[in-house]
Order: C-alpha cells, then structure tokens, then sequence
C-alpha cells in the first residue's frame, strides 16, 4: 500500500492543490466582511456557534471594543487584505496550483511530524489522551521530504513543523537537515511545547533551523502544571533561555490567554519583553474537539491590548506582512515585541497563506476546518467527492 501511495503522490497532491482554492475560498468567502460580523459567521465547530450569538459572548466583546476605537480601527486593523499586489510581486514564481481566487498565495506549509504530545494541555486535550493513528499510517520521512519537495518546487518558501510535539520524533533531527537542503525554502521553522528541547536546539539549529516557536502560558509554575497536567515548567524557561543565547531572534512565546486562569499575567509577559529578543503573541481561547471550550473563558483581542495600554505608554504599532496572522506592537524602550493572534474576534482570512499537512496524510486548508484534500491511501475521485461533501456541510443548500 506504501509503494501506492508515493506512486500517486504528484498526481494526487497537484489534484488536491488545484482543488483546494474553491474549498478554501468558500470556507473564507462568508468572513470577508466588516469586523464584527466575523463573530457570526467564521466558520468554528458546529457545537461552538451557538456561542456567537448569545448574550454574555456579544456583552463582553463589545464594550471593551471601545479600546481599540480609541487608537483607530484602521490603524489597528490587519493589513493583510490590502497587500495582494505586494505579494504577487514578492511570490512570482509560485505556481497557479497555490494562487485563489482572492489572489491569496498558499507559501507556507505546516507539517504535523507526529499526533503524540508530553503535555496534556487543558484547552488542547483531554486528559487521557485522544485515540492516535496507528504508526503505519503516518507518514514517512521519505514522504515528508518527497511532499515538502513537491510543495517547495511549486513555491512554498516556509515550512513549520508541529505536532503532537514534533521533538518527541526521534528522526526529527534528520527531517530538518534533509528539508534546509531543498533548494528555494527560505525559513524552517518549529513551534514547540519546549520541555525537551534546550537539550536539542543546538542540533536543531546547527540543522537549519532558524525560526522557532515556544508555547507557555504562564509564568507560575504550579498553575503550569494545572494547565498541562504535568511538571517542567522551569524546562520550558530552560528552552526559551536557550533559543535566546543560540542566537535566535525572536524568540516567538505563544500564550493563550483564558479568563480565570492566566489573563491575570498579561503584564507578566509584557516585561518578558523588555530586555530580551522575545515576541510573546497572545493567542485567544479557540474551540477544538476535546478541549471544552466555553465563550466565558475567552478574553478577546481588545480587552488584552486596553489591559496592556493602561499599564503601559508608548505602545505603537507595527507595520504588519500581508501574511501575518498576528497583529504586532512594541512599547518604547523594550527589546522585545507583544503581538495578539485574533482567531475568535477579528479574523484574518483575507491574508492566510497556510497549507496544513497532518501526520497521517491528510490536509487542512484552515484550521476550523475538518481534515480534507487529498488522503495518499484514497483514490482521486474520493478526495473530489470528500471536497464536494465538505462543500456542501459548510455552506448547506
């Protein structure tokens, strides 16, 4: 079956590419639209969006909305939408197979190394564990390179490893020397958990890696092990310590932000950027299967930035990429960088340039979205008809 699957694999992979712009177009077509209206009709979990229209979710979002009207929603609006002529010029070169129909160039791949994890984050999982594909379903490294080759060649320049947690991989240090030497990839980069990784990174580094992504999402150890379910937090200062002195910069925190639990340290993050190279991007509350989610828990974008302008002056805003998901600022005098990751309140849709490979296969196209495009064990004609079904489920008749 193995010998099949790399036999097919240009030939489904260019299928699943061609198609998946009208996929991913229609998954995003309802959200191009004023900033508040994206609360009702970004396309999260079904069993989430009853949220969206109650009271309590509408109450919150929309006094502390006010903070940002004070410094102007155009100034603080995303600018992705805007730059579609800045990045045709940018990405020449990439084939048609990853343009849309809105002009958005599919660049940047994301490559699932593994479904395992050493952490078992409450808004991420639930505690057993979730059911993992058997080992002879996940891809190869052979197939990993050989995809991130084909995805290259048609004009990804920047491919992320995840998980699962990718270090726990024991090849992962091969797949990362194997990927720097495909000509045209410009970034290779990892977000991690980093509870192993201090050990790792100058391998990883000295491997080519050179972009990376920590996760903490606090600065108390004790409330860290409630979050995770399990020790090392001083491992994971360990590893940002680490990147630091390694040369990497930034260092990117990622920090989701629940009420209750740990929207009480956002000014604690803040000062991690005042004399060190670290940009922490605060990430709201998203709904995933298994992780519990719940409207009460999620602090939106405007209300951590008003929190962060009461406490500091200075705070200005950066000139975004046309691709970033983030909206990024910096307060005069510090190192370091604070930037707000706005999944739930004011999408970005107009400007993703996200590709998902998943570790058994398959493809998202965004990250709301089930697993869908091309699956190596599946036929052609299946991976259409799954789009068409997929098509249908989201946008009914």
């Amino acid at each position: 079956m193995r010998g099949g699957r790399l036999r097919s694999l240009r030939q489904g992979a260019q299928f699943w590419m061609s198609t998946m712009a009208m996929n991913h177009n229609m998954a995003c077509d309802l959200v191009l639209d004023d900033k508040m209206q994206s609360l009702y009709s970004y396309p999260v979990p079904a069993n989430s969006m009853k949220y969206f229209s109650s009271s309590p979710f509408l109450e919150r979002v929309r006094p502390v909305s006010h903070a940002i009207s004070k410094l102007g929603w155009r100034s603080l609006a995303t600018s992705a939408a805007k730059s579609v002529t800045e990045s045709s010029v940018e990405n020449a070169t990439v084939s048609d197979m990853l343009i849309d129909s809105f002009g958005r160039m599919h660049t940047y791949l994301r490559i699932s190394l593994t479904e395992r994890c050493n952490l078992r984050c409450q808004y991420c999982m639930p505690g057993e564990g979730v059911e993992l594909t058997p080992k002879p379903e996940l891809l190869s490294q052979n197939e990993i390179i050989r995809l991130a080759n084909l995805f290259v060649s048609s004009g990804v320049d920047k491919i992320r490893l995840t998980g699962g947690e990718p270090t726990i991989r024991p090849d992962i240090e091969d797949i990362c020397v194997r990927l720097t030497r495909i000509k045209g990839l410009k970034t290779l980069a990892m977000t991690t958990n980093g509870l192993t990784l201090a050990k790792k990174l100058p391998n990883f580094k000295e491997a080519g890696l050179n972009s990376l992504n920590i996760s903490l999402d606090t600065l108390v150890p004790a409330k860290f092990e409630f979050l995770t379910r399990r020790k090392g937090h001083g491992k994971v200062l360990e590893s940002i310590e680490t990147a630091i002195s390694l040369g990497y910069n930034p260092v990117k925190v990622n920090c989701v932000v629940m009420r209750g639990l740990n929207d009480d340290e956002i000014c604690d993050f803040v000062e991690m950027t005042r004399d060190k190279p670290i940009n922490v991007r605060f990430i709201e509350f998203m709904p995933f299967d298994g992780n519990v989610w719940n409207v009460k828990k999620l602090v939106p974008y405007a209300e951590m930035l008003d929190t962060i302008v009461k406490h500091y002056k200075g705070l200005q805003r950066l000139q975004d990429h046309s691709s970033d998901t983030a909206k990024n600022f910096k307060i005069d005098g510090f190192v370091g960088t604070v930037s707000f990751i706005t999944s739930m309140t004011q999408h970005f849709c107009g400007g993703c340039n996200r590709l998902r490979l998943l570790a058994d296969g398959n493809f998202k196209v965004c990250l709301f979205g089930p697993s869908e495009g091309m699956s190596y064990s599946e036929s052609i004609q299946s991976v259409f008809s799954s789009s068409l079904r997929h098509r249908e489920f989201i946008f009914p008749t």
